[in-house]
């Protein structure tokens, strides 16, 4: 059971990371091109955000497996993954799109400031002041829900596997958990086979839930504590 958990340990924590690095990227990218430039460029692609945003990540996965597979085909690999685990990762990283909103509310903030009008004033581009001027402002924001998407990537991760849409060649605690319940653990008593990935998956998102927190205690002023 150590040697299983440890090893499902790489696997959920590799796709929750690399669904959590999709996730930022896909939000941060459409939220300040929507809040920047407003019109019916943001009315287009906050309808898009809402159509991933109200879409289970179980019926994305299970919707672009069978595509997936019939594409590339069941034997090959995706940067190194299996397809079945390549399409969780895309399903999950694609299916955080409230990152879009916040980073949205945020750009439309922010290009209101002064020091974006002087960037205007002395010629800088669209591009620029997004990259150069807003982007930095958002970071804190940014990486305070980075740690949060990580959490629920790991449940969502879990669950996913639980169905039946990991890999059995590369369990993760989710795929533990499954095997667990066919073999009937908790009917025959087997709490260990059960409780160890379950307590993993727990404390693992229980870990990133409280870093979330504390980075947002440390760059929002109203929720600092002075003594």
């Amino acid at each position: 059971m150590l040697n299983l958990v440890v090893h499902g340990a790489r696997i959920s924590l590799t796709i929750a990371l690399l669904a959590t690095v999709i996730a930022l990227f896909v939000g941060t990218t459409v939220g300040i091109t929507s809040g920047y430039f407003g019109g019916w460029v943001d009315v287009w692609l906050m309808r898009l955000t809402d159509f991933f945003f109200v879409i289970p990540s179980f019926v994305l996965a299970m919707v672009i497996t069978p595509v997936v597979l019939e594409v590339i085909g069941r034997g090959r690999e995706i940067l190194g993954f299996r397809p079945s685990l390549f399409v969780i990762i895309v399903a999950i990283g694609m299916s955080e799109a409230f990152i879009a909103r916040i980073v949205r509310s945020q750009t439309l903030s922010l290009k209101e400031r002064t020091f974006v009008d002087r960037a205007r004033v002395v010629g800088s581009g669209n591009v620029s002041i997004m990259v150069r001027h807003i982007l930095p402002n958002l970071v804190p924001q940014i990486a305070v829900n980075g740690a949060l998407v990580v959490a629920n990537a790991i449940y969502v991760e879990t669950s996913l596997s639980f169905l039946g849409l990991g890999d059995p060649l590369q369990p993760s605690w989710g795929t533990l958990l499954s095997l667990a319940q066919r073999a009937g653990a908790a009917s025959a008593g087997a709490w260990w086979y059960l409780g160890a990935p379950g307590v993993c998956v727990l404390a693992v998102s229980l870990s990133y839930v409280l870093i979330g927190n504390a980075l947002d205690d440390a760059f929002n002023p109203r929720r600092r504590v002075f003594p």
